[in-house]
């Protein structure tokens, strides 16, 4: 009988064993982590980033899971936008919860310092350590093809939102014009695994991200998986003619 396989770049891997292997690529960019966001995408992730804080509008009161949230860079947008909001309409204080399995990344969150409504926790996207129904919203940001099994992640995330929660998750995709991806693929497998190793003293790491990428379904094959999950109006907002993609949904 064959053991189940999972994707890690361009290979595929006895699926008990991506979770350790992510785990050795994020110990090893977590100083740089940020850094290179910057760089590789000459700081267009940040815009991208502000969108999805504006779709998910925080309000005072709310409980909102930050997946796979690294070093808190989605979290203190949520932190700080809900704070202006009480200060507005009043309410009680937010809740951001980020969540990362990998605990190099959450200590270099911490020392970048957090906001009043932060909370950290090491945990991983497939059983969160959260009960049931537990919060308003679930984002998650360039995490998600990381996981093991994306279906069962999805899953979960609709577990530990209440009815009528909000999904929204950032990841790469897929360029809407051939002559794009053409361009994007050269600039991926030319340019940024040599950031990597210029920069971040890690080619490797940056090798299997650019690859990943590549593996993650398209924008109309995860809305799909978004909606067998369990969520409605499953759909998508592409970013940058569709090189990252915002995928939303309610939970039913």
């Amino acid at each position: 009988m064959s053991k189940p396989a999972a994707t890690f770049g361009f290979r595929d891997v006895d699926a008990s064993e991506k979770a350790g292997l992510v785990r050795g690529v994020f110990d090893r960019v977590a100083g740089r982590y940020d850094l290179m966001n910057d760089l590789m995408s000459a700081g267009v992730h940040r815009l991208w980033k502000d969108a999805v804080a504006a779709r998910l509008n925080p309000q005072p009161g709310e409980t909102i899971l930050d997946v796979a949230g690294g070093t808190g860079d989605m979290a203190r947008r949520f932190s700080k936008m809900a704070r202006r909001a009480q200060s507005r309409r009043g309410g009680a204080d937010a809740k951001v919860v980020v969540i990362d399995y990998n605990a190099e990344m959450i200590a270099a969150g911490r020392e970048k310092g957090s906001e009043p409504e932060m909370a950290w926790a090491v945990g991983d996207a497939q059983r969160l350590p959260l009960p049931d129904a537990s919060a308003e919203a679930y984002v998650i940001s360039f995490g998600i093809r990381n996981v093991t099994d994306v279906q069962a992640a999805l899953v979960e995330a609709r577990r530990v939102l209440k009815p009528g929660g909000r999904f929204l998750c950032l990841e790469f995709s897929r360029p809407v014009t051939e002559a794009l991806q053409r361009a994007y693929d050269a600039y991926s497998f030319k340019v940024i695994p040599e950031i990597g190793a210029r920069v971040a003293g890690d080619r490797d790491s940056y090798q299997y991200l650019v690859e990943s990428i590549r593996r993650f379904p398209d924008q109309r094959t995860f809305a799909g998986m978004i909606a067998k999950a369990g969520f409605a109006q499953a759909g998508y907002t592409n970013f940058s003619a569709g090189v990252a993609a915002l995928h939303t949904g309610r939970a039913l």
